[in-house]
């Protein structure tokens, strides 16, 4: 974008926005406020800000002695603790490179981020070293590993194959507890993460100190956030920057809890947490919070979330799972909408006082289903296959383009990769959607997702949503499969509740489509399973399903 330099301000522009001064600032005006940290024994782990603050200088100045420089990049496989937290701020605030590990990826394609990042060290959990040790054999650059230890456990009672190794705990030890935080040009990376990629191999986006400090005060003032508030990190953190909420809750000085590891098996854990620490905040996919709402309805006594935000992204919540947490705990479902490269907040859906005012409940739980609005600091459109905007009448699709402080500019080493970028610097999302006329977003289908069916354009997330909006219905998942005649049909798999299995057939479920899509849009075939593929994010993974059923319609 051309700039024009108007009449030259006084202000002192030249002050670096660095994530540091985020928790320097927690530090000094809250102090005293809470961080909570479940450990693997369920125990709960209590301190406050202060206390992490001075751990983090401990963890920036014990990095140091053990060769970690300014530019390196360290690997963190850790669950959602208060050492990952420290780590946040610790280590990027020494000037290294935090590259966040995704643990449930392959060791090949794991092995494969750490080898193009040219990682120097790994800080691991102990609970965690048999990822480490699997990938060990296949990273090229990395020279020695920090690993978290059990509560009480020191590096004699680890058994592990890796080589040079530390324990976190004698890092901080061994370190001063001042650190003097270097002025980072806020223009350095503080983070990187790397997209899951359905297709090929994962591309990197490093966030800058810039970035993340600019995302963070969007983030806690779209999600309304205050030092009332307690926020529970539910996102892993590994995850595009556990969403930046973390950060954004130490922003206003809310009080922090992180559940430690918990897995789909253990909801019962998560929900009794966020009952006995009344939170206030979470986020999560609905991968998440659909199986925390069953554990929730098997309740006799059903928690009291009332005035609890939880904010829901990765894919379009389903309207019964929103209804159901409204229903039967008082918290509201908010859809928030972003990528691995958006920082990831891009949209997030509020209803206006006027919306408030003028549409029935039914279309204000339709509305919630959307995407939102763009939050401020962000430019986005939605452009045909020529490149042009498309009307902002909720109806003609296209392909949304985002661009922003916070919106990555390009793929670290990536060849190639260079037309996801239009020469104006907008992102191309390869999301297709609509805008209305109040400015809300809705994603219809990812631009390798949407069915093409007889020259038209069927959306299987829409579809999705309606499927699972049966009473019936636990989870769906809609793709498109190659057919002879009509070049794609659609092609439902459908998780039923466990009543109702062996009591619903394919023809309800066409029959309870038929209400609000076409006869020629129904799926040809309704599958019935007991588990839909997801990737390491929790999002459906098309390109399996597509793969595993490519033959179903003999095309």
């Amino acid at each position: 974008m051309a700039k024009i330099m108007g009449f030259p301000a006084t202000s002192q522009d030249d002050y670096q926005l660095n994530v540091t001064n985020i928790m320097q600032h927690a530090a000094r005006s809250f102090g005293r406020q809470e961080i909570v940290s479940r450990q693997l024994d369920g125990t709960m782990f209590h301190y406050t800000y202060k206390d992490a603050y001075q751990r983090m200088q401990r963890l920036a100045g014990g990095l140091i002695t053990i060769d970690v420089h300014v530019g390196d990049r360290v690997g963190v496989l850790a669950w959602n603790s208060h050492e990952n937290y420290e780590i946040y701020f610790g280590l990027p605030g020494m000037g290294a490179v935090m590259l966040l590990l995704n643990l449930r990826l392959s060791p090949q394609d794991l092995s494969y981020v750490v080898n193009h990042a040219g990682a120097r060290f790994i800080i691991v959990d102990q609970t965690l070293l048999p990822i480490a040790e699997a990938i060990a054999p296949l990273c090229e650059t990395v020279e020695g590993w920090v690993i978290i230890t059990r509560p009480g456990n020191t590096l004699s009672d680890v058994k592990t194959t890796l080589a040079k190794v530390y324990a976190y705990e004698e890092v901080l030890g061994q370190a001063a507890p001042t650190y003097a935080w270097p002025t980072m040009d806020e223009r350095s990376a503080y983070a990187a993460c790397y997209t899951t990629g359905t297709t090929g191999k994962p591309k990197g986006i490093y966030y800058s100190h810039r970035d993340v400090y600019l995302h963070s005060c969007a983030m806690s003032l779209s999600a309304e956030m205050t030092l009332q508030d307690t926020y529970c990190q539910v996102v892993p953190m590994f995850h595009a920057l556990g969403w930046g909420l973390a950060k954004a809750a130490t922003l206003v000085g809310a009080r922090l809890v992180f559940p430690g590891m918990y897995t789909l098996e253990t909801l019962d854990a998560l929900s009794q947490l966020m009952i006995n620490e009344h939170v206030t905040v979470s986020a999560g996919a609905p991968a998440i919070f659909m199986p925390l709402l069953e554990y929730i309805r098997g309740l006799e006594e059903k928690p009291d979330l009332t005035g609890a935000r939880l904010f829901s992204g990765a894919t379009e919540p389903p309207v019964a799972m929103m209804k159901g947490f409204w229903d039967l705990t008082g918290a509201e479902i908010i859809h928030a909408y972003g990528a691995t490269e958006t920082s990831p907040l891009v949209t997030i859906n509020r209803l206006k006082p006027w919306l408030e005012r003028e549409l029935t409940e039914d279309q204000k739980w339709d509305l919630k289903r959307k995407q939102g609005f763009c939050v401020v600091g962000l430019d986005i459109k939605v452009v045909d296959a020529l490149g042009q905007e498309v009307p902002a009448d909720g109806e003609t699709p296209g392909e949304v383009l985002i661009r922003g402080p916070w919106i990555t500019g390009r793929y670290h080493d990536a060849p190639g990769s260079e037309a996801q970028f239009t020469e104006d610097g907008y992102w191309k999302s390869g999301d297709v959607g609509t805008l209305d006329a109040e400015g809300y977003l809705k994603i219809t289908d990812r631009l390798k997702d949407v069915i093409k069916s007889g020259g038209e354009w069927i959306s299987s997330v829409d579809m999705e949503n309606e499927i699972m909006s049966h009473p019936d219905v636990l989870e769906a998942a809609v793709v498109g499969v190659a057919h002879p005649k009509w070049q794609e049909r659609p092609l439902a798999l459908v998780i039923l509740r466990d009543d109702a299995i062996g009591k619903i057939g394919d023809e309800d479920i066409r029959a309870h489509l038929s209400k609000t899509f076409a006869k020629w849009q129904l799926p040809d075939k309704v599958l019935f399973v007991d588990q839909i593929p997801k990737t390491s994010v929790g999002k459906i993974d098309k390109k399996v399903i597509r793969a595993e059923h490519k033959g179903a319609y003999g095309g």
